[in-house]
């Protein structure tokens, strides 16, 4: 036996109450925090959009192109990445990958002019791409096997809980200071995560490579195919709207500034509510609980010009999107589980891609749609792709269910 795998073994101890299992479950947790951390970089000019476009003389539309572009990378950064580390410890990888963040934010805090900043986010979407697509796995690599379930939710909750809570909380930050130092923050997050990466996780040898058509490969599955077109089909319609909902609240729904990151937060909330209660129905049925956040979502976008112009209604449609998006990622990532058990890496590396392409085309629409349309019309367009994620479940994966069930 492997010096590694003795020491893998050791961390995943039957005694609760042994260090060895403490720090196991430590290291679950920086590697949730690590997730928190991509996630929340990838996420933060939602949230500080219209002062970065006053600093750096750039529309609202342009500067979605700072989400649109580590979206972009990302989604060839993950599978690329898993088959290029090859057989190279996954913690010395999580470690580089984690310091490129570190690095990225601070290039973007300091960042003089647009293109600068634009720089910056392409080292931000390779860290996202590997970190996400790598982590996905290793829960069961570090904790017993009858705890590995309870391991993976706490991983991926780190992508929840950024979803919802790392764009107040870079909002906030910015509001009381400036986005400057929304950057700074995050890349001292990412400088700590490193740090305890390098200390709490155990050597971890890759279990096997990925071999480069493995990824395209799972196509050939019908469940995995439905479920990536819904998920792209609604991380899109989320993405198209959310990316510009600071200057909707602004413009079309009359909400001062200092209003923003308040509201902002109260949609968090929500959202890791959502993501706890629609990770037990999840569990149950993944598709039929996909169906319920898609309507929820769409309900939610498309009743914003009509019912949020005033503080009270905007506050009320951002609850219930909080509780619809929320259950996305848990939701969606059960139901790629579910697909390929027995290519658990590869799935993750080709869920990450699908769920960051649809990230940057997202922005990229709601970009076009509120220089050239309306900004309103961010909204229309991201209730419309909702509804047509639920028929997306609703038809696809019905369809997949009577040649298979």
């Amino acid at each position: 036996m492997s010096e590694a795998t003795e020491t893998t073994l050791a961390a995943s101890s039957p005694d609760g109450a042994s260090p060895q299992a403490r720090t196991a479950w430590l290291a679950v947790a920086t590697v949730a925090v690590g997730i928190f951390a991509v996630v929340t970089t990838e996420m933060l000019p939602v949230g500080l959009l219209t002062s970065i476009g006053a600093a750096l003389g750039t529309s609202d539309g342009t500067v979605g192109l700072a989400l649109t572009v580590p979206g972009l990378v990302a989604a060839v950064a993950a599978p690329l990445l898993t088959v290029a580390v090859g057989r190279l410890d996954r913690r010395l990888v999580l470690c580089g990958l984690m310091g490129l963040l570190a690095a990225a934010n601070l290039v973007s805090a300091l960042a003089p002019a647009f293109p600068v900043l634009l720089a910056a986010r392409v080292m931000v979407g390779v860290s996202i791409g590997g970190v996400w697509a790598i982590a996905g796995g290793l829960a069961a690599r570090l904790v017993p096997e009858r705890s590995a379930g309870a391991a993976t939710s706490l991983i991926f909750s780190g992508v929840a809980v950024a979803s919802v809570l790392g764009v107040p909380a870079g909002t906030l930050i910015g509001d009381l200071a400036d986005w400057r130092a929304a950057f700074w923050t995050v890349c001292a997050l990412a400088l700590a995560v490193t740090v305890a990466m390098a200390v709490l996780l155990p050597p971890l040898p890759a279990d096997r490579p990925v071999r480069l058509g493995e990824v395209p490969g799972l196509f050939r599955k019908a469940q995995l195919r439905a479920g990536l077109v819904t998920t792209g089909l609604l991380v899109v319609a989320h993405f198209g709207a959310y990316t510009y909902v600071r200057p909707v609240l602004e413009d079309v729904s009359g909400v001062g500034a200092g209003l923003i990151s308040t509201l902002l937060l109260v949609y968090g909330v929500a959202g890791v509510a959502g993501n706890f209660l629609a990770g037990s129905a999840a569990h149950r049925d993944p598709r039929r609980t996909l169906m319920v956040l898609c309507a929820l979502l769409a309900v939610a976008e498309l009743l914003v010009p009509l019912l949020g112009r005033t503080t009270a209604g905007a506050a009320a449609l951002l609850v219930l999107w909080g509780l619809a998006y929320g259950g996305v990622s848990v939701t969606t990532q059960n139901w790629m589980l579910r697909s390929a058990p027995e290519a658990r890496e590869a799935a993750s590396a080709l869920f990450v891609g699908v769920f960051n392409l649809a990230i940057s085309l997202g922005a990229l629409l709601g970009g076009r749609v509120a220089d050239h349309i309306a900004l309103s019309g961010v909204m229309w367009c991201g209730g419309a792709l909702a509804v047509l994620a639920l028929l997306s479940a609703g038809v696809l994966g019905r369809a997949r269910r009577a040649r298979h069930g």
